[in-house]
């Protein structure tokens, strides 16, 4: 079954279609019309006059209402009545539904098995009829395909359908009559379905605005495809802001996107994190991870080419959080503004060792320090400083311990650092090991855990575990292994078959300063 399965076949649009197309979408039967909000705070912060659009207002907490409608009231009295059936593993889900009662269609949403209970019971509150299959959402798209073929539902994609991207095309509108003077609009990517009706619309309106595509630096798949000049597969994408999760472009997405938008910027977890706070500072809004993508696009495009006076908007596009999420967005926040550095410094193992090397962090707020007594000759803390100048502030102090008489190393942008290491501090063999680290990703759900421990633990020693789940849909471990050389080629082969997410940690650095013998 194609990506689409069209009521009709239908001819690709040019940009005065698209444009006569949104506005006529009949979104506001269900939709509301979000406001523009202006950040006065980080507008101060950055020299430029910055605007939020709310997203996060409409019904379902996401912009995925206005596609989803827009499509469904398109459909025939005969589609309607054989009912409409998605995969999704949350806000489209939740758009779908609610356009469904709305308008009377049954609707049918296979979610991954997952997929957290607040999304799910989200799904039911507004009617839909939810199937949990598969661990992720490619299975669940395999399914719900196989399903609408069984049944007769029409399938309603979550991006890549030109009445979809109409739909998302109609935040275009309400920008346009909210803010006529804007300079720049920055545009989560996931699919691109709201890239595409956003570009489209302003450069058929006010060409003059420049519109810039956001992606989360682990999922990618717009600059990959731009690079490569057509829609390619990642081979796999970052879960933290999962709403934007896709491993390929849509098709019809990817050829809108290509002529529209001016510019594609990525961001990484921590910036994200960064404008989830900015936000809720600003707004008291809290947006899921990929709600505030867009954000932190607009933060780092702003000082990459140092934009000054300009009129800026970004959009939040949700706000499905779950809750426990936050742990991780608090941690890390402060790494991605710059503010935090987190350093591997050694230091003589003497009295006195500490207060001297205090001395030279000088007044600055030490966030963490962790170590543990090694040997009777040096020691290895893992420290996080608080910083007021951001990255020149962090290179002023590590050039300032070198020349103090300490070797030290940067971990501030070491993801294994951030996520493991620094929970694990001062934990090193008694005896000489033959030790090779992997961090791991796999989905969550119960006895997850378990299964990975079963599959893995059973053929050779682990030697060190840690797991860490900040409440999002998939665990994150760092496992080592009692490895012989000759045993590296089998192992590795065994990795390959569970289809677990891996790398090789073995030579990181943090691993060597506090874990390693």
């Amino acid at each position: 079954m194609s990506e689409v399965k069209q009521a009709e076949d239908v001819a690709l649009p040019s940009g005065a279609d698209y444009l006569r197309n949104i506005l006529r979408a009949p979104v506001y039967e269900v939709a509301q019309v979000t406001p523009l909000q202006t950040m006065n705070r980080l507008a101060a912060r950055l020299g430029n006059s910055v605007q939020l659009k709310r997203e996060d207002r409409q019904p379902v907490h996401s912009f995925k209402l206005r596609g989803a409608y827009t499509m469904m009231a398109q459909l025939t009295n005969t589609q309607r009545q054989a009912g409409v059936i998605a995969a999704s593993a949350g806000n489209h889900a939740q758009g779908l539904a609610l356009s469904g009662k709305h308008l009377g269609v049954s609707t049918t949403i296979v979610m991954p098995r997952t997929t957290p209970d607040i999304k799910v019971d989200a799904v039911k509150s507004f009617g839909g009829n939810v199937v949990l299959h598969g661990g992720n959402f490619d299975e669940a798209k395999v399914h719900a395909e196989k399903l609408a073929d069984q049944h007769g539902y029409t399938f309603i994609p979550p991006f890549d359908h030109p009445a979809v991207i109409a739909g998302q095309g109609t935040i275009g509108i309400e920008l346009v009559q909210q803010n006529g003077h804007l300079n720049y609009v920055f545009v989560p990517v996931g699919g691109g379905g709201l890239a595409a009706g956003v570009s489209v619309l302003l450069k058929q309106l006010l060409p003059e605005i420049k519109v810039i595509g956001v992606e989360a630096e682990d999922s990618a798949c717009l600059k990959a495809a731009l690079d490569a000049g057509e829609p390619v597969t990642l081979d796999q994408v970052g879960m933290f802001a999962d709403g934007v999760a896709v491993k390929r472009i849509g098709e019809e997405t990817f050829r809108l996107c290509q002529q529209y938008i001016d510019d594609v910027i990525t961001v990484s977890s921590d910036e994200i994190c960064s404008a989830v706070k900015d936000i809720f500072e600003d707004t008291r809004a809290i947006a899921e991870p990929s709600g505030a993508l867009s954000l932190a696009g607009l933060k780092k495009y702003a000082e990459d080419h140092q934009l000054q006076d300009q009129q800026l908007a970004a959009i939040l596009s949700g706000a499905n959080l779950n809750f426990h999420g936050l742990r991780y967005v608090s941690e890390r926040c402060e790494l991605g503004e710059k503010r935090e550095g987190l350093l591997a410094v050694t230091i003589p193992e003497r009295p006195g060792a500490f207060l001297d090397f205090c001395h030279i962090i000088g007044g600055r707020a030490v966030t963490e320090f962790n170590y543990r007594y090694n040997d009777d000759t040096l020691a290895n803390v893992f420290v996080g400083v608080r910083l007021m100048q951001g990255q020149e502030e962090l290179e002023g102090i590590i050039q300032d311990l070198r020349k103090g008489g300490y070797p030290v190393v940067d971990l501030s942008d070491d993801e294994m650092a951030k996520v493991h290491v620094r929970y694990m501090i001062g934990g090193r063999p008694s005896k000489p090991l033959k030790e090779r680290l992997y961090s791991f990703e796999f989905p969550e759900y119960p006895g997850a855990l378990l299964n990975f421990l079963s599959t893995l633990g059973t053929h050779w020693n682990i030697s060190l575990f840690n797991y860490r789940n900040h409440g999002a849909d998939y665990g994150r471990v760092l496992c080592g292994f009692e490895l012989e050389e000759q045993d590296l080629l089998s192992f590795t082969s065994h990795l390959r078959e569970l289809g677990y997410q891996w790398k090789d940690e073995t030579d990181n650095p943090a691993y060597k300063f506090f874990l390693a013998q």
